[in-house]
């Protein structure tokens, strides 16, 4: 059995496996997580293996139920990972987008993938079917851009997101604002699946993020939308870690 963690700053992922198959999956408050982890944890199982990721504060009372109940593997930059990976900064490299490409790797073997992720950034990352990570890149999510949009301006409202006009030109401020944002991403996106199936053949496209389940049904192109992703990125590298 793997259980996997991922340690954000304001909500915390855990998922446990039985092999690759994925039995359990939460986020939640950090305040709360360790509750669920521990209510869904027999102390009876045999040497379980955990893998975690921070990016946001480990409280000590964490790595102390860790140590206590777990092998445990600390996923970082130094951790050798099941492909092979060119980015020419992988120091930089997100552990969030480094989890996205094993998942990739892991399920879509021999295959082009490109993984888009709709979270507070919009990162899109490719690995060949080389098994190759080549690199890709980062635009600011549907959240940041109605932020910024009354930030960054006088008289602009604080919109979130919501389902835009049903006419192509906003005839009020807010619908306005809900077209501009959210087909701006919707056709960024398209546009980004079109520029890789025309350069990479039998393209697979991953959805995923917290967007992901909203601009799955807008965009034009076929996608496999998948809101674990990562997660299953995570128990990959874990089973890499073990099998190495």
């Amino acid at each position: 059995m793997n259980t996997v963690i991922d340690i954000g700053n304001t909500l915390v992922k855990g998922a446990i496996f039985q092999n690759d198959t994925m039995l359990w999956s939460e986020k939640a408050k950090p305040e709360v997580f360790l509750e669920l982890i521990k209510s869904k944890i027999s102390k009876a199982v045999e040497t379980p293996n955990l893998l975690y990721a921070a990016s946001g504060y480990v409280d000590p009372k964490w790595l102390d139920y860790f140590n206590a109940n777990f092998k445990i593997y600390h996923f970082n930059h130094k951790t050798p990972l099941p492909f092979v990976n060119t980015y020419k900064t992988p120091e930089t490299l997100g552990l969030d987008r480094i989890a996205l490409v094993a998942a990739a790797s892991k399920l879509y073997p021999q295959t082009n993938v490109l993984i888009i992720d709709t979270g507070t950034c919009i990162t899109y990352d490719f690995i060949s079917d080389k098994n190759t990570y080549l690199g890709g890149n980062i635009s600011p999510g549907l959240d940041m851009r109605f932020k910024a949009l009354h930030h960054f301006t006088a008289n602009l409202p604080r919109l979130k997101r919501d389902h835009p006009a049903t006419r192509p030109l906003g005839q009020t401020t807010k619908d306005a604002i809900l077209n501009g944002v959210i087909q701006g991403v919707v056709d960024e996106i398209d546009q980004n699946i079109k520029r890789y199936k025309s350069e990479y053949k039998d393209l697979t496209v991953i959805l995923t993020g917290g967007d992901q389940q909203y601009l799955s049904a807008q965009l034009k192109n076929s996608i496999f939308a998948n809101p674990t992703f990562q997660l299953v990125g995570l128990n990959a590298i874990l089973e890499y870690l073990l099998n190495d």
